[in-house]
């Protein structure tokens, strides 16, 4: 009998220790405040039998569990299988991708859905599964160099082969997602730092072109600083920074050029307060809400701009502002603690991990989620245009949800190999 208990404790130990366990709760912290937060955002809506309204957060809940019986799976997914699944992915989210602009059902504009076996699927967030998983299974194969032009340009291709079709739909928000994995994955791997810090450099300084000259004059000194510090030739450091003040000066130019639906767009976005009533109100609400909240909100299913329904489908985009209003400033802080946390986690594991494929692929989720994060938080809080990107683990939408869960589940996947080898 002492013997059967020292193998069961011997045993629970070792499960203990390959299992990532502070991971595991971070994600399912993050799935229990989404599906409260979508059951809140949902609720006013339910209550007065608006046509398919109750459904919404039923279809959150079934996603939350396919997403979490798939992540479970995964963690105890073969390493071999996954390498050969990468191609598969890769395969499958393209032709997808293809079929959808073809027989894609239409929805604010964008089509990006297809029905399969009664299911509504996007393809555009499963491709950023098999899109990442393609670019590590060619990255990390033996030989390939990304500094090698022809390897440089074939990883592009990868990438650009399901953006264009992205892009076609169209939805360019989603796009950028696959840019920034790229950019991600590509600084990871050792890839020009310089140019990578170009390529971001230049929407940044757009952003703070388009917000007046006093910005933009600030953010060119910084940005012409930092280029010095890369200490290339002085010809290059010259160009650089020339193309940033280019880019300064002609900004406000181009604006005033364009059509006037467009200016208004830009308008709308650097003073909503001019468009209260328009393409800017969501935002404003969003705000609004973050900020009633106060330190310890106003309580469940108590929010006012929430419950009174004063933001537009407040379940996907700006869902941020829910556990803002009612919960108040914890409740924000936890929802970012959170997703701070898992960021940080994903690029520990990158680091630790012996294994190049696990590598990249735990810095492209790094990637995707901190933009998620990032794009998402920014418009709820009106520093960012609004763009039509969810908040990891928490907007409603049953493929996304699924596709987090996908990426926790290679991150407890990849921790679990690291240590059944360091222990065997």
């Amino acid at each position: 009998m002492a013997f059967d208990r020292d193998r069961q404790i011997q045993l629970t130990r070792k499960v203990n220790e390959v299992f990532d366990w502070g991971t595991f709760f971070n994600i399912i912290g993050l799935l229990t405040i989404g599906l409260v937060s979508v059951y809140s955002a949902t609720y006013i809506y339910s209550s007065t039998y608006e046509s398919g309204m109750s459904q919404i957060f039923e279809r959150q809940a079934l996603a939350c569990g396919i997403g979490f019986i798939l992540m479970m799976v995964l963690v105890f997914i073969p390493d071999q299988i996954l390498k050969i699944s990468a191609i598969v992915a890769y395969i499958v989210s393209v032709v997808l991708l293809v079929l959808v602009l073809f027989i894609g059902k239409t929805t604010y504009g964008t089509q990006g859905w297809l029905n399969i076996l009664g299911m509504s699927i996007q393809p555009s967030e499963l491709g950023k599964i098999g899109v990442m998983m393609g670019l590590a299974y060619y990255i990390s194969r033996k030989g390939t160099d990304i500094r090698n032009i022809r390897d440089f340009i074939i990883v592009v291709f990868i990438v650009a082969i399901p953006v264009f079709l992205i892009i076609k739909q169209p939805d360019q928000g989603t796009a950028t997602v696959y840019l920034a994995m790229l950019l991600g994955i590509l600084f990871w791997v050792g890839f020009n730092s310089f140019i990578i810090f170009l390529v971001v450099s230049y929407p940044v300084l757009l952003l703070f072109a388009l917000i007046g000259p006093v910005y933009s004059i600030l953010i060119t000194l910084v940005m012409s600083i930092i280029v010095l510090t890369f200490r290339k030739r002085m010809f290059i450091s010259i160009l650089a920074i020339g193309s940033f003040v280019s880019i300064a000066f002609i900004t406000p130019v181009v604006i005033n050029n364009l059509h006037e639906y467009q200016k208004k767009r830009f308008e709308s976005f650097l003073n909503p307060e001019k468009d209260p009533l328009g393409k800017a109100y969501n935002a404003i609400q969003s705000k609004m809400a973050i900020g009633s909240g106060g330190f310890f909100g106003k309580g469940f299913l108590k929010g006012t701009q929430t419950q009174l329904k004063y933001i537009p489908k407040q379940w996907t985009d700006f869902i941020y502002s829910v556990p803002s209003e009612e919960f108040g400033f914890l409740g924000s802080a936890i929802v970012l603690l959170l997703l701070s946390s898992f960021i940080l986690r994903s690029l520990r594991i990158a680091y630790i991990t012996e294994n190049r494929f696990h590598s990249i692929i735990a810095i492209g989720i790094a990637t995707v989620i901190a933009y998620h994060s990032i794009i998402n938080i920014g418009m709820d809080i009106g520093l960012l245009p609004v763009m039509g990107i969810p908040l990891p683990f928490m907007s409603s939408g049953g493929t996304s949800l699924m596709v987090n869960c996908i990426m926790g589940g290679l991150l407890l996947n990849f921790y679990r190999r690291k240590k059944l080898r360091k222990l065997y």
